[in-house]
This record gives structure tokens, sequence and C-alpha cells, in this order.
């Protein structure tokens, strides 16, 4: 029986054509290695010839077998540019191609961005917006009920306790300008007119007598040479005001000498020479005054109602 031999099979097409890409490449890569040679040598032919030697020479160092053509065709490529990456030119294919090959990373990126915005808002509602939204509900409820209510009781409780026309006629002023502050949507202007209500209101339910002082190791009265006339006098009477329990009420007393207003529970009244010669020939008598009521405040009433003439000065401090 005959020998059959057996037909060698060739590599198919594709893979040779695979394999000398693949070394043509390596080629153009091993060029690129040599820049400086590159750039000296591929001016002219001479050169090119020159090139291929030295290539032939590295590739037989290495113990490669490359042949001609694919030296030829890498030199060729390195011409041409052939196996270099070229960036796209920029436009919006490309950024959108970009975001889409990076879309993890954007994804995570996005996600700890929005993270921290919401965790920033959230502190924000927290300690600003909250508490500014419930200080200005705060302020509305104030300036449309609560203040109105309080300012409309105010007047209607001083004009309860009046009994002098003068003392309503200052309710409804202090009033109106407590009002005009709300329609401003001053809080605190309307805040001032009913602390001034509250004062009047105060006012009008004391109740004292305006008496003399008389007691012993005290002084009745005292004059003072005022300061820009010098040859004239001014008499004053001590006063304090005792209230139904016999105790003195402390009262605000603004001073004619320095203007200063002091609380106080003994003031000087500044009355005329007569008056205040006939208190000392009382009190001198017998050591005691009789006749020691000066005036008295009735509730409902703004001013004291004075039994003797009064000048309307006072003093503080003697």
């Amino acid at each position: 029986m005959a020998d059959t031999a057996t037909p060698a099979v060739a590599p198919p097409a594709k893979a040779a054509r695979l394999d000398d890409l693949m070394m043509s490449m390596d080629v153009v890569d091993t060029l690129r290695h040599q820049e400086s040679l590159v750039a000296r040598e591929l001016d002219d032919d001479a050169r090119e010839r020159e090139l291929l030697e030295r290539l032939r020479k590295i590739y037989r160092g290495q113990g490669i077998d490359v042949p001609e053509r694919i030296l030829h065709e890498g030199v060729k490529a390195l011409k041409e540019s052939r196996f270099v990456y070229t960036p796209p030119a920029p436009g919006t294919a490309t950024t959108l191609a970009t975001l889409w090959v990076r879309r993890g990373r954007i994804g995570t990126a996005f996600a700890a961005v929005a993270g921290i915005a919401g965790a920033a808002w959230l502190a924000y509602a927290v300690l600003v917006q909250w508490p500014e939204q419930r200080t200005a509900e705060r302020t509305r409820i104030e300036l449309t009920q609560t203040l109105p209510k309080a300012l409309d009781t105010a007047v209607a409780e001083v004009k309860a306790e009046a009994r002098v026309p003068a003392a309503t006629a200052r309710a409804e002023e202090i009033l109106a300008d407590g009002r005009s502050a709300l329609v401003r949507q001053d809080a605190d202007g309307a805040k001032a007119a009913l602390g001034k209500l509250e004062e009047l209101r105060a006012d009008l339910r004391k109740s004292y007598a305006l008496t003399i002082v008389s007691r012993p190791g005290e002084q009745t009265g005292v004059f003072r040479v005022p300061d820009r006339n010098r040859g004239a006098r001014n008499y004053y009477v001590i006063v304090e005001a005792i209230g139904a329990d016999g105790k003195p009420i402390p009262m605000p007393v603004k001073s004619e000498e320095d203007g200063t207003t002091k609380t106080v529970t003994k003031w000087g009244v500044r009355v005329a020479e007569p008056v205040f010669d006939a208190v000392r020939r009382d009190k001198n008598d017998d050591g005691i005054l009789q006749r020691n009521r000066l005036g008295e405040k009735r509730r409902g009433s703004l001013d004291v109602d004075y039994a003797v003439p009064v000048l309307g000065g006072a003093i503080t401090q003697w």
C-alpha cells in the first residue's frame, strides 16, 4: 500500500496578516524609541537606507528575523503616522462620549456632591430658615393679634380709671401712636406705646397725701442761691407722698437743678417766699408743723391738688 503524504495545512491568511501587523507595530515602536535617530535619518533616501540597516542590526542582536518588507512597512507606517493615537477634535459628540465612558466616576461624584448639598440645605433649614420662619410667624402674630389686643385692653383700663378729661385724652394720643407703629410693622414702637399706657394707668391708680416733712432732726425747708442770679433765692419745702397705709411712696422726680430724674421718697417742692415763711413760722411756734399737708393726689387724676400755691420746680438733694 502506497504511503499517502498528508498535505501541510497553511495557516489562515488572517493570522498571517495579524503577525505581519504586529511585527510592523513593533518596528514602529522601535523607531519611536530612537526619536533622535528618526529625526536625523528620515530626511532623504540615503538616511532611510542607513536607518533600515540599523534596524536590521537591532533585530539581529535580539535574535529576531524580520523580513525586509516588514522593515520597509514599519518605516512607511512611521512616516504616515500610523499606529499613532490622535485624540478626536473637541465637540458635542466627543463630550457626550467622554461623559458616557466616565459615567461611573461622574455618578459617584454627583452622588457625593448631592449628598453634601443635601446636608448643607438641611443644616441651613434647621439652623437658619426654620428659626427665621418661626420668628417671622411670632412677629406676625404679635403685630396682628397680641399687641393690638394689649393696646385696646390698656386703653380701656386707663379710661376706666380716669376721672379727668386730660387722662382720657392722653390715653387716646398714646393709642394713636401705638396703632401707627402697628401699621408700620414696628413692634418696638407699639410696645413703647403699650408701656406708656401701663405707666399712665399706674399713675391714675395712685392716691396719696403730699405731706411736708416735720420729723425731729429732718429739714422741713431749704433755700438755694441760683448760679445764674447770685442775688436771688429759691425756696423749697421738703415733702413726701404718704399712701393709704401710712408709708411713703417712691416717686420719680425731675430736679430743676441738673435735669436728672430720680425715684425718691422725699424731695423739695419749690414755693414762693411767703409760703416758705408761713411754714417756717408754723413749725417755730411749738416745733410741730400743724398745717403739714401741701396737697393731695386722688385716684383717677393726673396731678396733685395743691392746698397752697407752688412754683412747679423740684429738687432731689439738698
